[in-house]
């Protein structure tokens, strides 16, 4: 594994300072009075008019020698096997807008392409749940969840949870969960403050229920900016990206004591030219790292780096595959990890491609070769064939062996061709053929059967919500 260049022990203290500073002078926004009542009794400093609470300075450096401890007493790993990452899927992206192709660009999801995005899923992989890919705009906010489970009860041959971006719409998705047999079927998505320093209210809300009910370690899906939403100098960077992290785990112990710690960093940064932010530049990639690398040295805390989705890339194409693959690979050199190279979507998230998801899972089955295992059996060692072969008295393309296992042995692309790339009409050919594809798995797809009865049951529970939560 890589290493970005930390400084030494009296370097990390320094930091280490300045992050203490930041939260005893001035605190984080915590909009949730649950919240509050914990930090109060913790030992932090509230002023409830503004929602503001500022942290003791010894309070914080107990609580981290106190992680520190718990690391100390953990296994410490041993060299890490690669895992190959999961090939991307019509997933719970819950993007904002849908590539168009016949635009071409980027207009608001609407119903009928969730519905899409949906028979995609159950094609492409129909061993996995398929989940709510896209925001369904036209939609009023409070209930877009719940028509969400509509189409995913009616279409998804295996339907994940819908995105409660709200705590009160869990009651409802649970109760629809229910009717199709799944236990806690909702999905509260990242924790993602309001950068720098702020936990608004609906995150707020969902942090509380996320720790209440230990779903997943205390932390945050942290996407800092730096030059705009954090200090555009990486020690500047660290310093409140960390603070943000370590009042995040002073809620998650404070709210429930027992929870673990973690966290993902998915840190952009910005051209000062056109004031367009990366997720996927170098310099973004290097201020993820070294948070990453720096809370590890620090407190003994491991964030992860967030996978190879998020590119900038604004149109679907071999380049955007190319720079997730980057992004992810970059993430394997300095963590050890390998991440998923991305699910389709462009512009830093924002936009879904179900053409990019396809050249996504080609570039996913490419990578999925290197945690291949080595097997040396008798016939995969191909010892006959070798001697067969000889010193050159024949070529293996001609053995029986090769044709045995070929299939199984070579990156075998169905749609990208693995002849190099010679320049656009070939990268015209490529997305045309991605658009008849995508178009082939919807036309062939069926709907579940055997839900017909629970689809009025469902929507009544919908209707229901739409009652209570817009009045």
């Amino acid at each position: 594994m890589l290493y970005a260049h930390l400084p030494g022990k009296a370097d990390l203290d320094l930091l280490g300072e300045s992050i203490f500073e930041v939260l005893e002078q001035v605190g984080t926004v915590f909009q949730n009075d649950e919240i509050l009542t914990a930090l109060e009794e913790w030992g932090a400093r509230v002023d409830r008019s503004s929602c503001v609470v500022t942290f003791p300075r010894r309070k914080l450096e107990v609580f981290v020698e106190e992680i520190r401890a718990e690391r100390a007493t953990s296994p410490t790993p041993g060299s890490v096997q690669f895992r190959s990452p999961e090939l991307p899927s019509v997933t719970g992206s819950v993007a904002q807008f849908v590539y168009d192709d016949d635009l071409p660009g980027p207009r608001p999801g609407r119903r009928e392409d969730l519905v899409q995005l949906v028979k995609l899923g159950n094609a492409l992989h129909p061993d996995q749940p398929v989940g709510h890919a896209v925001i369904l705009r036209a939609v009023p906010p409070l209930l877009e969840p719940l028509e969400a489970a509509l189409v995913l009860a009616e279409y998804a041959d295996d339907p994940d949870a819908p995105f409660a971006w709200d705590v009160r719409q869990i009651p409802y998705l649970e109760e629809m969960g229910h009717l199709l047999g799944k236990e806690r079927w909702y999905s509260l998505g990242a924790v993602c403050m309001a950068h720098p320093l702020r936990f608004d209210k609906n995150v707020a809300d969902r942090y509380v229920h996320m720790m209440r009910e230990g779903l997943r370690p205390a932390g945050l899906t942290a996407m800092p900016v730096a030059g705009v939403s954090a200090p555009v100098t990486v020690e500047g960077y660290l310093v409140v990206t960390a603070a943000e992290f370590l009042a995040s785990w002073v809620v998650g112990r404070a709210l429930n004591p027992r929870i673990g710690l973690g966290g993902s960093i998915w840190a952009g940064t910005t051209d000062m030219k056109t004031g367009h932010v990366s997720y996927s530049a170098f310099d973004a990639m290097y201020y993820a790292i070294a948070t990453f690398q720096f809370l590890r040295a620090w407190c003994g805390v491991t964030v992860l780096v967030g996978g190879g989705e998020y590119s900038a890339s604004k149109a679907p194409g071999s380049y955007a595959a190319l720079e997730k693959a980057y992004k992810a690979m970059t993430i394997a050199a300095f963590t050890g990890v390998h991440r998923g190279i991305g699910e389709g979507m462009l512009d830093n998230g924002k936009v879904l491609s179900a053409v990019q998801l396809l050249l996504d899972r080609e570039f996913g089955l490419g990578v999925q070769h290197f945690g291949r295992p080595i097997v040396p059996t008798e016939e995969r060692m191909a010892l006959a064939e070798i001697l067969e072969v000889g010193c050159g008295r024949s070529s293996h393309v001609m053995t029986d062996h090769t044709a045995r296992w070929f299939r199984q042995s070579l990156w075998l692309p169905r749609l990208l061709a693995r002849t190099g790339w010679t320049g656009a009409v070939d990268e015209t050919a490529l997305l045309a053929l991605c658009r008849a594809e995508a178009h082939r798995l919807i036309a062939e797809a069926r709907p579940p059967e055997g839900r017909e009865d629970l689809l009025p049951k469902l929507r009544a529970i919908a209707d229901r919500a739409e009652t209570d939560l817009l009045a």
